[in-house]
């Protein structure tokens, strides 16, 4: 299968790869020469050219800034901000996109004749690796990209042209045209100026010096709720609470997303119910807030909810359910290089096996398939286990970060939830967010009396969703207004503390390195290694072991190491401890369960 104009093209789609070749970019602001073609890994026959432009492109709410800025931002060198498409960061070519030099998962909104770019998911969602001279596409893999630069880069750049005469006039001749009005100029300082304050105040707030996030990693948690705490919940103009921001020291991997909606939980510990479309909205909303949605909610007494959650919102629910479905299309990947079958039938015996030294369970207790809740009237969800399993626990405290609540101070959604304190938890704000936006969006906010009579809340809701969702290819897993009520409840502490993260199914892990949800692990082959004995720093970068089954020791692409904590420092969001089962399994079962592993 060809397309014209050389986007792409297709071959063997039963085989076990296909091929990608990469426009080159059209415009000046992607300079770099286009990178080597890569190989698509077969994801599975509802994974074709057309839902992965969708995946790639499309709009799910977020506003970065507008088209013409970023396109007349500099680097510190001189040249174009999105000079290689961003490649320096990690982000991938897009043959798809509209706009020219964008790269995946960078998204462009109309509004009112503006373009605006934005992110969507596939950002973070898709992963490249380098093998022996050749590129490897993963769709749904953890990204291999440092947005911790990306986002300290960019806020360099704006302050540059707010700073710089020289570089102001150059960005308003660039985006006003080559004789700007002095009123046009100074109306594009302030809007840039007003642009900026909350950027850089949640930027200098929240990033990580000593020990940045680096390729791979995100503290998203920390990201989205300094974002909603921080910049969209005080009072008008700016909106900020700036004490709510704290530093965003608690990185995790980006997880690979296939398989992900029928998980029965979701997020590295586990706090987000899932397998229907509402609670898939309610996580995707979550994530786009966190990722330059415009939002900004108000007190207001002709609302049912006495606040209103929507006017000022740009969260595009269409895109977010799109999003959704495009996803579940998504295969794991399978693995592209020569396997020993006769090996692997060994592994699986070695994954099914029960270990005496650990309880008597095996590996497949964990992360084998097994049915979970029943969520959805078209599937069942995959059991979803949370275990503390000695791993670094500094995400799970996070959970309980406290903020001022600003103008949600008394909000509630559902009768018998309390409502927000004057300081509550970051989690239950982002909950409240979440849970209001989803209902005035979809429900009428103010029903008369016969409204009222004729149908209840749950039909409301029901009704409206049914409309939007329809729209797609799978309806029927919609959940209801029960579901929504319980997206955002952490369980009381318990007396003695446990740190428990999610144990998924492992199929496609080989892909998703490095491992442990906090990326503090190089390899599966280094996972099967004690605690006490793994590596204490590794370089992070695409090039990939296929033996060890993980990045390889030495990388090119990133000039980062990432070093780890041992077992005495648990709470470091380093720490390389923890999931020492099958550690104590003889070399020849090792080998075997890596090569099981490669063919999940």
């Amino acid at each position: 299968m060809k397309k014209q104009n050389n986007v792409f093209t297709t071959k063997g789609l039963s085989g076990t790869f296909l091929t990608l070749a990469m426009l080159a970019p059209l415009s000046s602001i992607a300079t770099a020469p286009v990178p080597a073609t890569p190989v698509l890994t077969n994801q599975g026959g509802k994974w074709t050219a057309a839902t992965r432009e969708k995946y790639y492109t499309q709009d799910q709410g977020s506003r970065i800034m507008p088209l013409k800025w970023i396109n007349a931002l500099k680097q510190a060198n001189g040249s174009p901000f999105m000079a290689d498409s961003l490649g320096r960061y990690g982000y991938l070519p897009n043959p798809y996109s509209l706009e020219p030099g964008l790269p995946v998962g960078f998204s462009v909104a109309d509004e009112g004749g503006d373009k605006i770019i934005g992110m969507n998911c596939s950002a973070c969602h898709t992963r490249q690796i380098d093998v022996s001279g050749t590129t490897y596409r993963i769709d749904g893999g953890p990204a291999i990209t440092d947005m911790q630069s990306f986002l300290a880069d960019l806020d360099k750049a704006v302050n540059k042209v707010l700073t710089d005469s020289t570089a102001f006039t150059e960005f308003a001749h660039a985006v006003l045209g080559a004789t700007p009005q002095k009123q046009d100029e100074d109306k594009l300082r302030a809007d840039l100026a007003a642009w900026f304050l909350p950027f850089n105040t949640i930027i200098k707030a929240s990033l990580p010096t000593d020990s940045p996030w680096g390729p791979s990693r995100l503290d998203a948690v920390s990201m989205i709720f300094n974002r909603v705490s921080g910049l969209d919940i005080g009072p008008a103009p700016t909106y900020m609470i700036p004490e709510n921001i704290k530093r965003a020291d608690v990185p995790a991997r980006y997880p690979f997303v296939w398989n992900a909606p029928i998980q029965d939980t979701t997020q590295w510990p586990g706090f987000a119910p899932n397998g229907n479309r509402i609670f898939g909205l309610s996580r995707n909303l979550g994530e786009v807030f966190g990722v330059f949605a415009v939002f900004h909610p108000k007190k207001d007494e002709s609302r049912l909810l006495k606040i209103n959650y929507v006017d000022n919102n740009s969260a595009n629910f269409h895109g977010l359910n799109k999003l959704e479905s495009l996803v579940k299309k998504i295969g794991p990947p399978r693995w592209p290089w020569k396997l020993d079958k006769a090996l692997a039938a060994e592994g699986e015996k070695i994954f099914n096996k029960k270990d005496p030294a650990e309880d008597n369970e095996s590996c497949a207790d964990c992360h084998g398939i097994k049915e979970g809740k029943k969520r959805s009237l078209l599937h069942n969800t995959w059991a979803t286990p949370l275990l503390d399993v000695g791993t670094d626990s500094r995400e799970v405290n996070l959970l309980s970060s406290q903020v001022k609540t600003g103008v949600l101070e008394g909000a509630v959604i559902f009768p018998g939830k309390p409502p927000l304190k004057a300081v509550d938890s970051a989690f239950s704000v982002l909950g409240t967010v979440v849970e209001g936006s989803i209902l005035q969006h979809y429900l009428p906010v103010e029903l008369n009396a016969q409204q009222q009579k004729e149908l209840s809340k749950l039909d409301q809701l029901k009704v409206a969703f049914e409309k939007e969702v329809e729209k797609l290819e799978d309806l029927g897993d919609l959940g209801n207004l029960d579901d929504l009520k319980e997206a955002f409840q952490l369980k009381d502490p318990a007396a003695t503390p446990t740190f428990p993260y999610e144990s998924r199914v492992l199929q496609g892990i080989w892909a998703a390195a490095p491992y442990l949800h906090n990326g503090s692990v190089s390899t599966l082959s280094e996972l099967l290694t004690a605690s006490g004995k793994r590596a204490s720093e590794f370089k992070v970068g695409p090039a990939y072991d296929i033996d060890k089954v993980g990045l390889a020791v030495e990388q090119t692409r990133f000039n980062f190491t990432l070093k780890t904590t041992d077992c005495s420092d648990r709470n470091s969001g380093n720490s390389r401890c923890g999931h020492d089962y099958g550690t104590t399994f003889t070399d020849k079962e090792k080998k075997a369960l890596l090569e099981y592993l490669k063919n999940l």
